[in-house]
């Protein structure tokens, strides 16, 4: 059963972690998406392994078995897969698109912070909300019909609009 003091991971590392063409990979991956460490990139690559884990073991099953409808919902509510995609499209996905919803990446994409480090500072330091709510993890998955409500917490010193890091941010969007 286990030790109800120690969680068990979830997440499993590199078979061999010191080939170079791994270490490279992780180290772009952590400077695209302002990761703290590999400990998140590996978390992100076990949640990618379960879904196509399951899209395997729900291949087997009769089309109009309703697992696979809730499955293939879940997947849609999350964003990663289209309303058009099936099961066959879940084995496609890539550690780029889990990569891409979590709510640090999506603040920056938003234009909420300049860059995706600081978004990661904004909402492990409580400025940032999601619903109304705030939400001091970076590595939330947000899901489609939250990704309009994430927004600065009114009671946030970033709530002013003459901060100058939303001035900056604004600025920056402006520009592009």
């Amino acid at each position: 059963m286990g030790d109800p003091k120690r969680t068990k991971r979830k997440f499993e590392t590199p078979r061999h972690p010191w080939v170079k063409e791994i270490i490279d990979a992780e180290k772009s991956l952590i400077r695209d998406y302002g990761l703290k460490n590999k400990k998140e990139i590996w978390k992100a690559k076990s949640k990618l392994r379960h879904f196509m884990a399951q899209s395997k073991n729900y291949s087997k099953l009769e089309s109009s078995d309703p697992q696979i409808e809730s499955f293939l919902q879940r997947l849609r509510k999350l964003g990663l897969i289209n309303e058009s995609q099936g099961l066959d499209d879940v084995l496609g996905l890539e550690l780029k698109d889990i990569l891409e919803r979590r709510l640090q990446t999506v603040v920056y994409r938003k234009g909420l912070a300049n860059s995706v480090k600081q978004a990661r500072q904004f909402i492990v330091h409580n400025h940032v909300t999601v619903n109304g709510v705030i939400v001091d993890v970076p590595g939330y998955i947000v899901e489609v019909s939250e990704e309009n409500t994430i927004g600065i917490s009114t009671k946030s010193s970033l709530a002013d609009e003459k901060h100058p890091e939303i001035v900056n941010a604004k600025n920056k969007m402006e520009a592009q």
